[in-house]
């Protein structure tokens, strides 16, 4: 079961939500400095990461799923958030050039279903980030922030995940070092456990951040074992054929039929 929309807004208006939303946009704004012209997609929960974005993309749409609730949001435009079924989006296919994923993967369902509608949105060579609870990290453990519920990845299975749906991963990372304690949650000793953990044990990140790109050629992911019929000469069964079938017989034909 997802968490509640209202519990993912209390959390970020929290101080240890805002510490965690300073250090998550730090490793973001890393691999987006910027969504100039670009229609971007959130989903999950994805408010507190692409607020800042709101000047310079050309739209910013939510989906948040059902399970979660829907928080209206709204710019120059109207209301841009909209409440979807977990693995179906209703959005024509190539219409994002980038979505950004969090509090969307832990818990759903059909994880592969829901990429497979992520890639069906998606512009060819379309970006997606992704952000995860490390399963190898404390915040997957705590139950007092969100990403302590659903099942958290390690980077190397949410790559996976994304290959098998046609993606191609470019760039993996990690943030929120520090552990999930409020009293621990300022500005400079939050920035402090994200320089020594970068540094001196990066695997072991709060969060994984996986970015990948949409390859129209990347293929599916696994491989199909198709049966190639071989010719039979001479008058033998070709290979793959039932047992039950006989070989045809061919007669020449008389020159003077009578």
């Amino acid at each position: 079961m997802r968490q509640s929309v209202q519990k993912l807004e209390q959390f970020y208006a929290s101080r240890l939500g805002g510490t965690v939303q300073a250090m998550v946009s730090r490793r973001l704004h890393a691999l987006w400095p910027d969504l100039q012209d670009g229609d971007i997609l959130g989903y999950g929960y994805a408010v507190p990461y692409l607020h800042g974005y709101q000047d310079s993309a050309r739209s910013i749409i939510y989906a948040m799923p059902e399970g979660q609730g829907v928080a209206r949001q709204v710019s120059k435009c109207g209301n841009t958030s909209v409440l979807t079924p977990d693995h179906y989006l209703p959005f024509a296919p190539g219409v994002f050039d980038k979505v950004l994923v969090v509090h969307g993967l832990e818990e759903a369902p059909r994880l592969l279903a829901l990429l497979a509608e992520l890639w069906r949105v998606m512009k060819p060579e379309g970006r997606i980030v992704i952000i995860a609870a490390n399963r190898a990290g404390l915040w997957a453990r705590s139950d007092k922030t969100p990403f302590g519920s659903g099942r958290p990845f390690s980077r190397s299975q949410l790559s996976d995940a994304l290959k098998s749906s046609g993606f191609v991963p470019l760039i993996r990372s990690g943030a929120l070092y520090g552990p999930p304690i409020g009293k621990l949650s300022g500005p400079r000793t939050a920035a402090g456990f994200e320089k020594f953990g970068e540094t001196v044990w990066p695997g072991f990140s709060g969060l994984v951040l996986v970015e990948a790109v949409k390859r129209l050629y990347a293929g599916g992911g696994q491989k199909q074992k198709r049966l190639v019929l071989r010719p039979g000469f001479g008058g033998r069964q070709a290979l793959g054929a039932s047992s039950g079938m006989q070989n045809t017989k061919y007669k020449r034909a008389d020159k003077n039929p009578k």
